[in-house]
């Protein structure tokens, strides 16, 4: 029997990057992009490496100009990550696994690097396929829990909750990290949204704009963790401008979101080294008379536009400095 799992890519709407300092967060799924893992028995216990890992390239130009672009890891680290930390949970919780070996490989369309969660996809599509395979049942917000530890565990990436909620979860859904929850449950508050009180959103990326999320956020935890009053104050004013956001959404108001998009991009850039091409991308978005803020860490940007004549004027204005623009498909 061959199993085949999925993950879809996500997008933060408001709130982030508080998910990761006791915030709340709005995220929502893309199904316009996934990874997907297909596995199945075999003698031995065997990962096959994806082109993503680019083990075959045409020249040594080839090999630099992806270097520069992904770095030196691609996604086999994030597999065997998610089977260590699947392996661990299961002897953690008295789970007897089956001997059995497999066979198993990834592959993505995420684009990478572009702040659109395309790391977690790939463990969370990894960690489907293992409990489909051992039959193992684990509840959403343990799982979400698990997947992030595969990631912040074992390889010491500077992650939230945030990502790995919304691809268990799927559709839109509000989160509360508040301290307090984490601390004595382990997780958080998740709340689904229906998806038709979403006003008319898009995203856009642009790869060449690409920044590793360990990098942006890691001087900002350590503030944080110092207490430091600027960045503590900041993700209090992330977290609020979710509860907005959730009022409004639920009331029926989502085509008064907007400001708060913007508002949370500008709070972003009191904290946060924001680039000039990053910049630029919300900058010329917002020019159309669009919403615009960071989708994640900086190379992808969601917000909320009109109508259909503006999203084309959004549409060709992104476009012209090398952006690719499209509705998400969330439902």
């Amino acid at each position: 029997m061959i199993i085949k799992t999925h993950a879809f890519a996500r997008a933060g709407l408001i709130g982030n990057p508080s998910d990761g300092f006791f915030g709340k967060t709005i995220s929502l799924i893309l199904r316009n992009y996934r990874a997907e893992a297909t596995l199945y028995e075999s003698p031995e216990l065997r990962i096959e490496p994806s082109p993503e890992d680019f083990t075959h390239l045409a020249s040594m130009s080839e090999l630099v100009r992806e270097v520069k672009r992904h770095g030196y890891y691609g996604g086999m680290r994030l597999v065997k990550a998610a089977i260590k930390r699947f392996a661990d949970y299961c002897d953690e919780h008295g789970i007897e696994l089956e001997n059995r070996n497999f066979t198993i490989r990834y592959t993505t369309n995420i684009p990478r690097l572009v702040g659109m969660a395309g790391s977690s996809a790939i463990v969370t599509a990894v960690v489907r396929a293992l409990m489909a395979f051992y039959g193992v049942e684990i509840a959403k917000p343990q799982l979400a829990n698990l997947i992030l530890s595969a990631e912040k565990s074992e390889l010491g990436i500077s992650a939230g909750l945030q990502d790995r909620v919304i691809q268990v979860y799927e559709g839109v859904v509000f989160m509360d990290f508040a301290r307090e929850l984490m601390e004595r449950q382990g997780f958080g508050r998740y709340e689904p949204i229906a998806t038709k009180l979403l006003p008319p959103l898009y995203v856009a990326f642009d790869a060449n704009r690409s920044e590793s999320s360990e990098w942006v956020h890691n001087p900002v935890r350590t503030l944080f963790e110092k207490g430091d009053r600027k960045v503590v104050d900041a993700m209090q004013g992330f977290a609020e401008l979710a509860e907005q956001t959730r009022a409004l959404l639920v009331a029926g108001r989502g085509r008064e979101i907007g400001p708060l998009m913007n508002a949370n991009f500008d709070l972003r850039t009191t904290i946060y080294n924001v680039s000039e091409g990053n910049r630029t991308m919300v900058m010329t978005a917002r020019r159309t008379g669009a919403s615009a803020k960071f989708a994640g860490s900086g190379g992808a940007i969601i917000g909320l536009y009109e109508d259909e004549a503006m999203f084309q004027k959004l549409e060709k204005a992104l476009n012209g400095i090398g952006c690719v623009v499209f509705k998400p498909e969330i439902a």
